[in-house]
């Protein structure tokens, strides 16, 4: 499941730049070009089919990613005439992968608490389909730090774990919630992709 990991990364790079586009640049695009730059996901009876949009593999030798992606297990990778691939993998290969993004961003979580990088966060916690994160936080040592900047990493694991898991990329979105230890009272939400394409337009 090693590619599966490289994926994540070039994934949420991909939704990163997207979600970062002007509103102008949006309103251009037609719908089909839109539709290419999706992940999209088709649960059967039996297999899961997975389509990574073109933009994840700039850069990358397509066969070797192919190989790669056999190698882990999937059953089928096609090439799709707008440069995506389709993973056809069995159900149980599926479970894995979102067991594995399930970890990931799980690790991340107590990589955040325990490192010392962000010393005024002291708990976070998740729903299950990590649309939602809160985090408890010294308010001073928040609002003093750029300890802020973590809630990007969250809202990209969750909402790159939503969308492989079938979410429509258009409503999917993650909550996250800003909380005082001290009073648990909640000062702050972001929602991403919002305060990605906010930011842009400031």
């Amino acid at each position: 499941m090693r590619k599966f990991g490289f994926i994540m990364l070039i994934l949420a790079i991909a939704v990163l730049a997207a979600c970062s586009s002007n509103e102008q640049k949006a309103s251009t695009e037609t719908k089909d070009e839109k539709k290419n730059e999706e992940v999209s996901v088709d649960k059967g009876l039996l297999n899961v089919e997975v389509t990574l949009p073109a933009s994840m593999f700039e850069g990358e030798d397509i066969d070797s990613v192919i190989a790669e992606a056999k190698k882990d297990g999937v059953k089928e990778v096609t090439k799709n005439e707008d440069g995506s691939l389709t993973y056809k993998m069995s159900k149980s290969k599926h479970k894995e992968m979102m067991k594995e993004l399930e970890t990931n961003v799980k690790d991340t979580i107590e990589e955040t608490k325990t490192s010392g990088d962000f010393a005024s966060i002291k708990d976070i916690t998740h729903n299950d389909s990590f649309s939602e994160f809160t985090l408890l936080v010294d308010k001073s040592a928040y609002e003093n730090s750029m300890d802020g900047f973590a809630s990007i990493g969250f809202g990209m694991s969750g909402m790159i774990y939503q969308m492989f898991n079938g979410s429509d990329a258009d409503n999917t979105k993650v909550t996250i919630l800003i909380k005082d230890e001290a009073t648990q009272e909640t000062f702050d939400e972001i929602v991403y992709p919002d305060a990605l394409e906010d930011s842009d337009t400031k």
